[in-house]
């Protein structure tokens, strides 16, 4: 110990902190952006709930999202815009799995009330309200997709209409550790389309299936590789 602290110099004291620093505030960039997708998944949740089954849903017509962004923006954030929750409308009804993801982030019990508990109850998954999957053994578990992806990820994920497309691409996103600049990017240059796979649904699949054991596998091996990209 006396040798370690005798290296202990200026210039590593600097590094300590510099390192303390960047990786502090890579965790709490993290916590923030799976704070967002839930809070935006949630939001989605409760306007789907209230667009099948709101009391005076008539009221409001096809303008509901645009009745809604303007109440909301009375007294919080200027995101609330119509194309912002029309976009967390669409992160609920095209990702179903994040909602177990809610609920162990904030749902773990404790010795007083679970955060979740705390919000208007969520409705139960409607299966009319999901977008088909090619395969439910396909989908990318919920808590996988949260813990890597931003909120700004899934905007660009959920242009894709193709459910095994989009599983493709979600596993690639987290494989290599995309930035959304170099997810928009494989789309555009049409990577998935390049391998041939967008006529050949079965490799596809047993592509998207290896990707999803290879990354279940990566996780349990060492949770910090795809969580920090260490």
């Amino acid at each position: 110990m006396a040798d370690k602290l005798a290296s202990f110099d200026f210039g590593a004291l600097v590094a300590a902190i510099q390192q303390t620093h960047e990786y502090m505030a890579a965790q709490a960039g993290r916590a923030v952006n799976i704070s967002l997708t839930l809070r935006n998944w949630v939001i989605g949740c409760y306007i789907q709930k209230y667009d099948q089954n709101g009391a005076d849903r008539a009221k409001y017509g096809s303008q509901i999202l645009e009745h809604l962004a303007k109440e909301l923006q009375k007294s919080l954030d200027r995101c609330y815009t119509a194309r912002y929750l029309r976009l967390c409308r669409q992160l609920y009804s095209t990702y179903p799995q994040i909602r177990k993801s809610l609920i162990s982030e904030f749902g773990r019990p404790g010795k007083g009330k679970s955060a979740i508990s705390e919000l208007p109850a969520l409705p139960a998954t409607d299966d009319s309200a999901i977008v088909p999957t090619a395969s439910p053994q396909l989908l990318v578990p919920g808590n996988k997709l949260v813990d890597k992806l931003s909120f700004t990820h899934f905007v660009e994920l959920i242009k894709l209409d193709d459910s095994l497309k989009r599983t493709f691409y979600e596993i690639e996103c987290i494989r290599g550790n995309w930035s959304v600049r170099e997810l928009k990017r494989q789309i555009g240059s049409l990577y998935y389309e390049r391998l041939g796979l967008s006529v050949d649904k079965e490799k596809l699949a047993e592509l998207a299936q290896a990707g999803a054991d290879r990354l279940e596998a990566a996780i349990e091996k060492n949770p910090e590789v795809m969580r920090y990209g260490l």
